[in-house]
């Protein structure tokens, strides 16, 4: 299927789910993270929810970072420039939604791509061979381009995987894992 197709049938299906089930779901995304070999990295780079597009809550893997003593680190969108800026996150980092809804720190400790160990990807749909669909805007593939060769990348989903995505371009970037609820996908 086509990613266009992809984004319009798992919008709709995450549209479907109630914050109730959102939440189940999330706990369960992150209790299977709890089953990879992750976590003797340092710095664990994670999306901020769009609560509006019913994204996984990721606050049970902030916790869980946090817990574990990590260097958590956000980022901030630049949509004239396609770019991420990543900050670490601190007691003292202040949030705000951008005019997409998207959580951000407004200003912190700059940390460069090239430190990033593992980072955590919102998604809409995956495949079996670990290609992912996002939002469209190529800011994870720009991002994950610039980051070590052995950076470990995981995508988050409510949803199984699709067999095939059939429009993949050479700058996308594959997922290393896909954790569903259910299922730990390794690509």
């Amino acid at each position: 299927m086509i990613k266009s197709k992809l984004r319009k049938k798992y919008k709709i299906l995450r549209n479907d789910l109630s914050f109730s089930q959102i939440e189940d779901l999330s706990i369960s995304i992150a209790n299977q993270l709890l089953k990879l070999s992750i976590w003797e990295y340092t710095f664990y780079h994670v999306f901020l929810s769009i609560e509006e597009q019913k994204e996984v809550n990721t606050d049970y893997i902030l916790n869980i970072l946090s817990g574990k003593d990590k260097n958590i680190v956000i980022s901030k969108s630049n949509f004239k420039t396609g770019l991420m800026t990543h900050f670490l996150l601190t007691d003292n980092t202040k949030i705000k939604k951008n005019s997409y809804n998207i959580p951000e720190p407004l200003d912190g400790i700059n940390i460069s791509d090239d430190k990033i160990d593992v980072v955590f990807m919102p998604l809409l749909g995956f495949d079996k061979a670990g290609n992912r669909v996002g939002y469209g805007k190529g800011f994870y593939d720009r991002f994950l381009t610039d980051c070590k060769p052995e950076t470990i990348k995981i995508g988050l989903s409510f949803f199984g995987a699709e067999d095939k995505i059939t429009d993949i371009f050479e700058g996308d970037v594959k997922l290393d894992y896909c954790i569903t609820p259910e299922h730990i996908f390794k690509f």
